[in-house]
Order: structure tokens, then C-alpha cells, then sequence
């Protein structure tokens, strides 16, 4: 199995990033969503990505659920800002479920098919942690709250 530290994905401002950037470092991957009933859940993932010095946050907005990522990069981007004070990495829009599927999910659904039938994304704000080696550890369905998120990382150390 792949290290997500083998990955390159294009941010939210068009830029290459090798996913190798953040060895040594646990990540909290996420597929997000700027329309959903789960959206509030951007404060919270700010706050985690600040109460651990070694935990990087990297959300990947998704249009996958409900058509609830409708908007440009750049309308994307402004949202989280200005409404939840984002400011852990944001990447550029991708699939996570079906024949374009960004690569880096079709690792990630392999590492931890979750539970069910398939390992398919079942919604917005689903998430994978991943340690600082670039294993994923564990899969949380979109209703685990990052705060639930943080407890979980903290009985880690």
C-alpha cells in the first residue's frame, strides 16, 4: 500500500503539493462542502487544526453529495474564510467516489474500506487521519464531530 506522502494534489490556488510536505505530521483528510447540513463543521475542524501543534487539517471540497460544492475554487476559498475563519490547507475540487476519483481517495478507500459493502464516500465531511508516516489509521464517517476527532487524537499520543 501507497503512503499518502507519495500523492501530489493541486491546492485551492492552483498550485502543485506534494502530500510528503507533511511528513511527520498526522492529517485529518476530508471531503468538504460549503452547502451541506454538516458545513458547521469547518469551525470545528479549525479548531482542531490549532489545538495540535502536529495535526494538519487538509479539506477537499466535493460537489459529489447533493451538488452541495456548486461554487469556483475562489467562491470556495472566500466562504471558509470570511464565515468560518478557515485556515488549514484547502485544495482544489475532486471526486471521491467513481471512475474520477482523485487517486489520492481511491488510497485512501483501500487503506480503510470503512464499513458496509463498499468503501465508496457515503457523504460530505467523511474523514481519514493519517499518521505522521503517511499511514491512514482510521476512517470516520461524516458524522463524527472533530471534537470527537480530537479525543481520538489525543488517546493517540
Amino acid at each position: 500500500m501507497a503512503s499518502v506522502h507519495e500523492f501530489e494534489v493541486t491546492d485551492i490556488n492552483g498550485d502543485q503539493v506534494s502530500l510528503g510536505d507533511y511528513a511527520g505530521q498526522m492529517l485529518l483528510i476530508v471531503n468538504v462542502a460549503s452547502q451541506c447540513g454538516l458545513t458547521p463543521q469547518y469551525a470545528g475542524l479549525r479548531d482542531l487544526h490549532h489545538r495540535f501543534d502536529d495535526v494538519q487539517v487538509l479539506g477537499f471540497p466535493c460537489n459529489q453529495f447533493g451538488a452541495q460544492e456548486p461554487g469556483t475554487e475562489a467562491e470556495i476559498c472566500e466562504f471558509v474564510e470570511t464565515r468560518y475563519g478557515v485556515d488549514f490547507p484547502m485544495f482544489a475540487k475532486v471526486e471521491v467516489n467513481g471512475p474520477g476519483e482523485a487517486p489520492l481517495y481511491s488510497m485512501l478507500k483501500a487503506a480503510q474500506p470503512g464499513d458496509g459493502e463498499h468503501a465508496d464516500i457515503t457523504w460530505n465531511f467523511e474523514k481519514f487521519l493519517v499518521d505522521g508516516d503517511g499511514n491512514v489509521v482510521r476512517r470516520f464517517p461524516p458524522t463524527t464531530t472533530p471534537e470527537e476527532v480530537g479525543e481520538v487524537i489525543a488517546g493517540l499520543r
